[in-house]
């Protein structure tokens, strides 16, 4: 009999510690990592990982896939990163708890909040349950291609103490307060992995009403945090706008310590103040210095939107002219965009304060720290056309499914260089790659591979050690949201494995697909280059194609 149940041989592997990599075996015995160095034993399955690395599986702890969760068994785009855990319910948002009656006011926050198709939503989510347990028990039955997670949303939990009043974002009684406590240390001790909530007015449901969170006072958030204090485990997510650093710091904290509990908070280089992420960061070094487990939750790359026909934006979405064909299939759509004569009108109606010297063109040649030279500005410059007809001409390459892209967070310098410094500082981890969510006009779940390959691999200058971006993605991320059985490679470890062929590792263009409930649209961008993906033992994916295998489960707090 075979001793072994998987070993993957010969491989460099990165174990997530930091450290070099070894060239060794790996054993797989009943989804653990049984044994480690050269191993002379026989398995019922081997892979040849010679010349390629072997790093543990990828923790993703920011994503949004509380929907797709419900009807799919295949986390995408997620799973062609290598991601072998990811954490959903993030930034206060999610569909429970949930009373009936407020079924289409979850869907609208979703929808406006995190660009979720709401037609997709409402054919796509089965509702069944209504409390915080019963939605985990619905997916605990379920089976998918990765271990998920999932946190306490808190506009949820409010609006399913308080109602209209939640939504509206009126003042919490004594009386809700001791309610959503109750619910939160329920939700802990059922396996709530942690709470998430919003505080920035970026996050507005779909009719453009300010998420209930907004505005949510102290005695609420730290009322909350004496849930998870009750319960005697969770993390806590939080999104805020900061625009008033120390009081708003102070009230995060403040929740903190009721809690007991590790916090997150979301961290980046906004633009018009591109200097003030040093600031708010100072501030969690502090926290950490008076004990206080805080991190910043950083990004390896800017944050950007992807304009194009097959996205939710454009350039030319608010023309007269072009709003007459936005119903039309693209190919209808990119006929009547040829004709000269409609295009000369679009260009007539065109905007005028468009930043075309902040727009790039997602071709072959495209990689996301882009010089100024190569802006649609700088190119149209050179070829005397004007930005907005170049835009257009390219829009319509690849029969309208070429995309443009505009940084907007992590890019005020016209360069990654203060990602650089947050990826290597002491009190931040990785996240924010919103995996499942912004499907129209994101696809950030592809962070993961971007920060491998950018940072470790293709930059020019100020490369990171790749043991250390290992190590980001794996031990950090996983650890900083308890979870303490994954993340490095280690005997008795759970066996999450992804085996690379790293000098072919490599992000495909974005796409859109049409596969989300009602035929809706979603950006894709799968990789090249990772040869296995391995959860609990099994293999997933076999270079970038999905297996029969589904061993991912919901993973349940540390208490359940």
């Amino acid at each position: 009999m075979a001793e072994y149940d998987l070993l993957v041989r010969g491989g460099t592997v990165i174990d997530g510690t930091g450290v070099d990599g070894v060239v060794q075996d790996v054993a797989v015995k009943d989804g653990l990592i049984a044994e480690l160095g050269q191993i002379s034993g026989g398995a019922k399955q081997e892979i040849n990982a010679d010349g390629a690395l072997v790093t543990p599986g990828f923790v993703d702890v920011h994503t949004h896939y509380d929907g797709l969760a419900t009807w799919s068994n295949r986390m995408y785009p997620s799973s062609h990163h290598g991601v072998t855990t990811a954490v959903m319910g993030n930034c206060g948002v999610g569909f429970a708890p949930v009373r009936a009656s407020d079924h289409e006011l979850l869907v609208e926050l979703m929808e406006g909040v995190e660009d979720i198709p709401g037609t997709a939503l409402h054919e796509g989510l089965p509702w069944a349950w209504e409390t915080f347990p019963e939605f985990l028990d619905f997916l605990d039955a379920r089976s998918y291609d990765m271990d998920i997670a999932t946190q306490l949303p808190h506009a949820a939990l409010r609006v399913y103490v308080m109602g209209l009043r939640g939504a509206r974002r009126e003042a919490a009684t004594e009386e809700d307060i001791a309610t959503m406590r109750k619910l939160t240390e329920q939700a802990m001790r059922v396996g709530a992995l942690g709470f998430s909530s919003s505080r920035t007015l970026n996050h507005r449901s779909i009719t453009g009403d300010p998420t209930p969170t907004l505005t949510a006072a102290e005695a609420e958030l730290v009322g909350i945090a004496r849930g998870i204090a009750d319960a005697g485990n969770g993390v806590i997510e939080m999104i805020s706008d900061f625009e008033v650093i120390d009081s708003e710091f102070d009230r995060l904290m403040a929740m903190a310590d009721a809690a007991g509990a590790p916090m997150s908070i979301s961290l980046g280089q906004a633009g018009r103040n591109p200097e003030r992420w040093r600031r708010i960061l100072g501030k969690i070094d502090e926290a950490n210095a008076r004990g206080r487990l805080v991190k910043g939750q950083v990004a390896p790359r800017a944050i950007g939107i992807l304009l194009g026909l097959t996205s939710t934006r454009h350039p030319f979405m608010a023309c007269d002219a072009f709003k007459a064909i936005d119903h039309l299939p693209l190919g209808e759509k990119v006929k009547a965009m040829r004709d000269s004569s409609f295009k000369a009108q679009v260009l007539r109606e065109a905007p005028k304060d468009t930043a075309y010297d902040r727009i790039w063109a997602v071709d072959e040649a495209f990689n996301y720290e882009p010089g100024q030279d190569a802006s649609i500005g700088a190119r149209a410059s050179l070829t005397g056309k004007s930005s907005a007809e170049l835009a257009y001409e390219i829009m319509l390459e690849s029969d309208g499914e070429r995309l443009l892209y505009t940084p907007i967070i992590n890019y005020a310098h016209g360069n990654l260089d203060a990602c650089r410094e947050m990826i290597l500082a002491e009190n931040t981890i990785m996240g924010l790659g919103d995996g499942g969510a912004h499907v129209g006009i994101i696809c950030d779940a592809s962070f993961v591979t971007f920060l491998l390959t950018h940072w470790g691999r293709d930059r020019s200058h100020g490369r990171i050690a790749l043991p250390t971006l290992v190590k980001a993605q794996t031990h950090d991320t996983a650890a900083a949201v308890g979870l303490h059985d994954r993340g490095l490679i280690k005997k008795g470890l759970k066996a999450d494995l992804n085996v690379i062929d790293f000098e072919n590792l490599n992000l495909a263009l974005p796409r859109t697909v049409y596969d989300l409930p009602s035929g809706a649209g979603r950006l894709e961008q799968p990789t090249e280059g990772i040869l296995a993906t391995i959860v609990s033992g099994c293999v997933t994916y076999k270079n970038g194609e999905p297996t029969e295998a589904l061993p991912g489960r919901l993973v349940r707090g540390r208490r359940a």
